[in-house]
């Protein structure tokens, strides 16, 4: 069908890409439900390890239990957990329809970007994820250490495990924005020196960042993360002055051969008149 075809340097129309988005949704949306029924027979053990620092308060002496207010919350909460852990599980999966939705922007050549794009972003998501687990004992041992030692921790399940999933998300999703300004330099929305004017605004984002979503009191560990934060900035502009190079040395070299046909050209049209 003529509404299927693509040019050369992968154009399509507005309603071809409203149908791709659609079609990557799908997929995507399709993947995450096969990871969140598999997700559903492993509910135990993932529960068990999510509740982990609850139960290093009480081998610690603290009483520290979880409370299922309603008669459906331990099912709730179960869905919600099969789904957290499927689409964590399926991360290769729907974060790959991300950037072949993007591949049509791409000239053939660049599609093997899609692949490291994916690859990158899955060790990016990862890496955010397990520093948002990796805080997670030590912000329930701080946060707790409040209470006093003859008081009972009663905590509602659907908080204890929302603030628990929400914290590895956000962590998750924070590590993947460097991903995505290199991503939109090289579909050439952006250049790489207007990435590095707003980098003043991008440290103090990133300490806003780490402030809001650390749930540690202390100042080294907000400190830490926004400082990786940091350098995840200034390594995407990295790669971004690279990519942006290398073009503007292929576009003078282009110019260049362009230029030379045309002079060579101006040449021979005084003898054809000639002749």
């Amino acid at each position: 069908m003529a509404s299927k075809q693509r040019d050369p340097q992968g154009r399509m129309p507005l309603l071809e890409h409203l149908r791709e988005l659609r079609k990557r949704l799908l997929i995507a949306l399709v993947g995450i439900l096969v990871g969140t029924i598999v997700a559903w027979f492993f509910y135990e053990p993932i529960f068990n390890y999510m509740a982990a620092p609850l139960a290093q308060l009480r081998a610690e002496g603290q009483q520290a239990e979880l409370n299922f207010e309603t008669v459906s919350a331990a099912f709730d909460l179960k869905l919600r957990i099969s789904m957290f852990a499927g689409f964590l599980a399926t991360t290769p999966w729907w974060m790959y329809q991300i950037w072949a939705y993007l591949a049509p922007a791409l000239r053939k050549s660049e599609k093997i970007y899609i692949l490291s794009f994916t690859f990158a972003g899955i060790i990016l998501f990862v890496a955010g994820g397990a520093t948002g687990v990796w805080i997670m004992p030590h912000a329930v041992h701080i946060l707790t250490s409040f209470a006093p030692s003859s008081s009972v921790l009663l905590m509602k399940s659907s908080v204890y495990f929302t603030f628990y999933m929400r914290l590895v998300v956000v962590f998750g999703l924070s590590f993947t924005v460097p991903l995505v300004m290199v991503g939109l330099n090289f579909l050439g929305v952006v250049r790489a020196r207007t990435l590095l004017k707003a980098w003043r605004w991008a440290v103090v984002i990133a300490f806003v960042f780490a402030a809001i979503a650390n749930p540690l009191p202390d100042p080294w560990t907000m400190t830490f993360q926004a400082l990786m934060l940091c350098g995840l900035y200034f390594l995407a502009v990295g790669i971004a002055f690279l990519r942006d190079r290398s073009v503007d040395k292929k576009r003078a070299k282009e110019d260049a051969q362009l230029n030379q046909a045309l002079s060579r050209t101006g040449r021979k049209e005084p003898s054809d008149g000639e002749a």
